[in-house]
């Protein structure tokens, strides 16, 4: 898996894998760290179980215990692994006690932080060079933008959970009966319907994967102010990743060719509301 999709070293041992950290200026290693301990504590079994660290170490490096089961991504996800999905995330947003959630760094990534990034990437102003379904999207996005409910006092349907924020499906691995998750570089206190729209808007639900994103977020149960807030959650991360594949090395795509225009027409879909219906139970 880490020759395919990976930022870091992973060598597999006996009953352990050890990861070696590449990049750590953004503390990905003391979140993994973090995240780990965490999780053995309050949601024992959903994700690997620490087992030795050295995070002053160049690189530093991680021991955990080894995990089976395949990751999702790269196939058609079924509907059993759909609702095993949210079954799995729902558990780790309500396993750790609110006041413990609140003691925790904010994630590397939350919708906050989003909204300024794309804000700083409209000042920048390269995105004016593109044509077609990517500059569309990134018009209409701009006006969204200059409305959106994620910033500001007052934002309804805001839960706080710790949330890995990284929904690459290659981080969610499935043995035949239940998901575990690996992979907590980016993780910290979020808020769930946030940390829920990274999964159905990561490039791997559809580039690669086939993945029904609408069982996946009715099986969450969202309440209705956290299913008001999804859409807005959603249209930042799939502006968030329009703009990271304009950055893609075209000498060196991680993607195959034609996900920019793909991924565009999305966020046209989106910004229409063509997507923005989901179940609230």
């Amino acid at each position: 898996m880490a020759g395919r999709w990976s930022t870091h070293d992973i060598e597999l041992g006996d009953g352990v894998v050890v990861k070696r950290f590449r990049a750590h200026g953004r503390d990905e290693h003391r979140r993994e760290w973090r995240a780990l301990t965490l999780l053995a504590e309050h949601a024992p079994g959903l994700a690997p179980a620490p087992v030795r660290a050295d995070l002053d170490a160049d690189p530093p490096v991680i021991v955990m215990s080894r995990l089976p089961g395949e990751p999702l991504r790269g196939a058609r996800v079924t509907s059993a692994q759909v609702t095993a999905l949210a079954a799995a995330v729902t558990s780790m947003h309500a396993a750790v006690p609110p006041a413990r959630v609140a003691e925790l760094p904010e994630a590397a990534w939350t919708a906050g932080r989003a909204v300024a990034l794309l804000e700083s990437y409209y000042r920048e102003g390269s995105w004016r060079s593109l044509g077609g379904p990517a500059r569309e999207a990134f018009e209409h996005g701009e006006r969204w933008l200059g409305t959106s409910p994620l910033t500001g006092p007052g934002q309804r349907g805001v839960t706080p959970v710790f949330g890995p924020v990284d929904g690459n499906l290659a981080n969610f691995l499935w043995d035949g009966s239940r998901v575990r998750l690996v992979d907590f570089e980016d993780s910290g206190r979020t808020d769930r319907v946030f940390d829920l729209a990274t999964i159905v808007e990561h490039v791997s639900a559809w580039v690669d994967s086939t993945f029904d994103a609408a069982l996946f977020l009715g099986a969450c149960g969202l309440d209705a102010e956290e299913a008001g807030r999804l859409r807005a959650c959603r249209l930042v991360a799939a502006l968030v990743w329009l703009m990271m594949l304009t950055r893609e090395d075209p000498a060196h795509p991680r993607n195959p060719p034609g996900t920019l225009e793909r991924q565009a027409l999305r966020c046209l879909a989106l910004l229409e509301g063509d997507q923005a219906e989901t179940r609230v139970s």
